[in-house]
């Protein structure tokens, strides 16, 4: 931990300082252009800590900003640091910088992303799976028990350590739970992973991150998808049923099958009504 970061919410550091970013950090390798920032590994000169460093793409974030205007919405930055618990990346920092952009400094994490490895067909035991899938619900229900929706779980938010430890990222997306900020008509996230209230543009809560991870789930289990990947249009299929996982994989416990299903119900109404749940009820597998 550096001075700016004991001092940040006494002098304002947080949120309204600029900082030249490239004065203060120093690039390690090449940055990671994602679709709506770029990502780099960087030494923080001030702390001499390796640390990831975010910048946001401004013209990208100001269209999807604006839906919420006089909101009084917290930038992802701020977000990021409301979230804290495991299995969800942890935000030291953030701010402006000195040509009206934003920074987010956050733990630089080191691994593979899950997508990476189910795309590439790597063999995982039954016990992996569930691993993985335990870590990957308690990282969402931190972001719940913040009192924000993440709106964008999915294989490529989710990186797995060289230990197995899987980290939660990417708060781009993120909003208050709260109504207002879930209005119909903001379609935002993946397609592949979108709840159907998304997709139809009805109002939404936290549970449209439970159908997101149900998704996500089935993919671990299975290496595919519940319904035929594709775009918006095509995940228009994802208030119909999907074929049930066993059929795919019959070494999954009947639990664990019951469970991820019913994170994939249509209606809001028949999932779990929080990922604790879905926890309780696979708490007994190991």
């Amino acid at each position: 931990m550096n001075i700016r970061s004991l001092l940040g919410p006494l002098l304002n550091f947080g949120g309204t300082s600029k900082v030249h970013v490239w004065q203060r950090f120093e690039p390690i390798g090449e940055g990671i252009a994602g679709t709506m920032s770029r990502f780099y590994k960087v030494r923080d000169k001030e702390s001499g800590n390796t640390v990831g460093l975010k910048l946001p793409n401004m013209d990208k974030v100001a269209p999807i900003e604006s839906r919420f205007k006089g909101l009084n919405k917290p930038t992802e930055g701020e977000i990021g640091q409301l979230i804290a618990g495991d299995h969800v990346v942890n935000t030291h920092e953030h701010g402006n910088t000195h040509d009206g952009g934003q920074f987010i400094v956050q733990d630089f994490l080191d691994g593979t992303l899950i997508h990476f490895r189910l795309k590439r067909g790597e063999p995982l035991s039954l016990d992996n799976r569930i691993d993985m899938i335990r870590q990957t619900a308690q990282g969402v229900a931190v972001v719940h028990e913040a009192g924000f929706v993440h709106r964008d779980i999915c294989p490529r938010n989710l990186m797995m350590s060289s230990e197995g430890t899987i980290t939660l990222f990417d708060f781009g997306l993120s909003v208050p739970d709260k109504p207002a900020f879930l209005r119909p008509g903001n379609r935002t996230g993946t397609p592949n992973y979108m709840a159907p209230e998304v997709i139809r543009r009805r109002q939404s809560d936290h549970r449209l991150d439970i159908f997101s991870f149900g998704v996500t789930a089935y993919e671990i289990c299975s290496g595919k998808l519940p319904w035929p990947g594709g775009d918006a249009r095509a995940a228009l299929a994802h208030d119909t049923p999907a074929p049930d996982i066993r059929e795919l994989n019959n070494e999954i416990p009947d639990r664990l099958a019951e469970a991820i299903m019913d994170c994939l119900r249509a209606e809001p109404d028949d999932r779990h009504d929080t990922m604790d749940a879905f926890l309780r009820k696979i708490a007994r597998l190991k």
